[in-house]
């Protein structure tokens, strides 16, 4: 059975599949209808901003955790304000300084000895990484394990105190201005 064409001599769907335009050609892949017209093989939507683009250094989407009930700015029904993880921090920290010294992935995780997937993933707070792998990430962007931290923890700080300010309050009510590691 023949399917009318439109206008630009390409079929059109009938029936249910009315409302999605069919792809045919090199750039459908083979598939049919499954992708709108138009998508290069490979591609399940268009490629845009990359996630999170446009929000603050340490905070990610997903990232922050309840604290308690309450929302951010103390009224009842707000959405609860959740504080930044600690991956997120470091992987922050990390990217920023590499995108400083204007480095590319590749570069630092051969400096450091360690993959460039896996150095992408701790950079976007995907992996926990060991502190030998951190280590050598940071002593291969010129930095010691300690000066690493020192910076999350700067970041921490700072993000933290953002929450603070909106009306959340500390958890224990006593801000200590020094920071702990733990194991």
């Amino acid at each position: 059975m023949e399917r009318p064409e439109s206008g630009s001599g390409r079929p059109v769907a009938e029936g249910p599949e009315a409302a999605r335009p069919l792809a045919e050609g090199p750039e459908s892949g083979g598939r049919g209808g499954d992708r709108p017209a138009g998508l290069r093989p490979g591609a399940e939507r268009p490629v845009g901003l990359r996630p999170g683009a446009e929000r603050p250094v340490g905070l990610r989407p997903g990232a922050e955790r309840p604290s308690s009930g309450r929302p951010a700015d103390g009224r009842p029904g707000g959405r609860p304000v959740r504080e930044p993880l600690w991956r997120d921090l470091v992987g922050d920290v990390l990217r920023r300084e590499r995108l400083a010294q204007e480095r590319t992935l590749k570069d630092v995780a051969d400096a450091a000895r360690i993959s460039m997937p896996y150095l992408s993933e701790i950079e976007r707070g995907r992996k926990e990484a060991s502190s030998e792998v951190l280590a050598a990430a940071a002593q291969a962007l010129g930095l010691g394990l300690g000066d690493l931290l020192a910076l999350a923890h700067g970041e921490l700080v700072r993000v933290t105190s953002l929450l603070v300010g909106r009306g959340r309050g500390s958890a224990t009510g006593n801000r200590a201005d020094g920071f702990c590691l733990a194991a």
